[in-house]
């Protein structure tokens, strides 16, 4: 098994579910949630209190996995903060180096969830989220970790070179997930992905970084960039490759889709998760496909997250 730090974000996600009021409606290429006005009051079914964020979520990935897992992330000392500390307590995930920021509250998102479509919107408020400069990379010292499982950090590009850099000097390996903030920074970007050893984007953020239209494209050029690269592209499933490898690869199962939130972090840390234990670079994107095929089917961002142990079906996945 490997030792893995998960350096991310930790949100408590607050669930408005309904099945009548939350319907959405098209509006030309967009949609909004129809039946709520201004002014209303609306009757919800139910609320569900649940914990999420990239760095939570991969941490939970990896601790069911058997891995040994360590959370680094900011909350705050409140009740929110209390529920992402416990439920890292019950999967077996070293919380020791979270950091309570004062005068900040607990990330938080209030998800409106439409139970017949799984159809969402999020609000969030980042909170304490917001900021990792107070982390240290000695930190990486000490604990002496396998892999670095990095997601965004709100587009803190100088927390994760000093991360990344010091990362390396350790010979520790980088998997990351960029999010929105750092694909602004697309130049900064580029010139931190020297250090990653797995990148893992869909094809959007793909075609925001290197030049091309169609999967093979993209991944040839980000391939000039990392040494393993994952893109992935919704129903469509996505591709891979490691430098000797590449393979195309669709969805592990037609499922209906409860609540998709969690899904990329699923995919990513189940990829790193399987392969960390040993398996073959096709077998992990098995995995990693079947993670994020059990997260949608739940509500919650890591309910449905898959501990490693169970037997998997075969999906369409092809050597290129």
């Amino acid at each position: 098994m490997a030792r893995i730090v998960s350096l991310g974000s930790a949100l408590q996600d607050i669930y408005l579910i309904d099945h009548d009021d939350l319907v959405a409606t098209s509006i030309g290429e967009a949609a909004i949630f129809g039946k709520v006005l201004v002014g209303s009051k609306v009757d919800i079914d139910r609320i569900s209190y649940e914990v999420g964020g990239g760095g939570v979520n991969s941490s939970i990935t990896f601790a069911r996995h058997g891995h040994e897992a360590i959370f680094m992330g900011n909350v705050s000392r409140d009740p929110a903060g209390a529920a992402i500390v416990r439920t890292l307590d019950r999967e077996g995930v070293d919380n020791s180096y979270v950091k309570f920021l004062e005068r900040k509250t607990t990330g938080t998102s209030v998800v409106l969830l439409d139970t017949k479509s799984g159809e969402r919107t999020i609000l969030t408020c980042r909170g304490a989220s917001e900021q990792f400069g107070n982390f240290e990379a000695s930190d990486l010292d000490l604990i002496q970790p396998d892999w670095l499982y990095v997601t965004t950090l709100r587009g803190d590009m100088q927390t994760l070179e000093k991360f990344f850099r010091h990362a390396k000097e350790l010979d520790i390996k980088i998997m990351f997930n960029p999010g929105v903030r750092e694909l602004e920074n697309q130049k900064e970007l580029l010139k931190l992905l020297k250090y990653v050893d797995v990148l893992n984007v869909n094809k959007e953020e793909a075609s925001q970084l290197v030049p091309g239209v169609v999967l093979a494209e993209l991944l040839y050029h980000l391939n000039g960039y990392v040494p393993t690269v994952i893109i992935t592209d919704g129903a469509m499933g996505g591709i891979a490759g490691n430098g000797s490898e590449i393979y195309r690869f669709g969805i592990y199962e037609d499922v209906r889709i409860k609540d998709a939130t969690g899904a990329g972090d699923a995919f990513g840390s189940g990829f790193l998760a399987a392969l960390t234990s040993g398996k073959s670079f096709r077998s992990a994107l098995i995995f990693a496909s079947a993670n994020s095929t059990a997260v949608v089917t739940k509500i919650g961002a890591n309910r449905g997250i898959l501990t490693g142990r169970e037997r998997l079906h075969p999906m369409p996945i092809q050597k290129v």
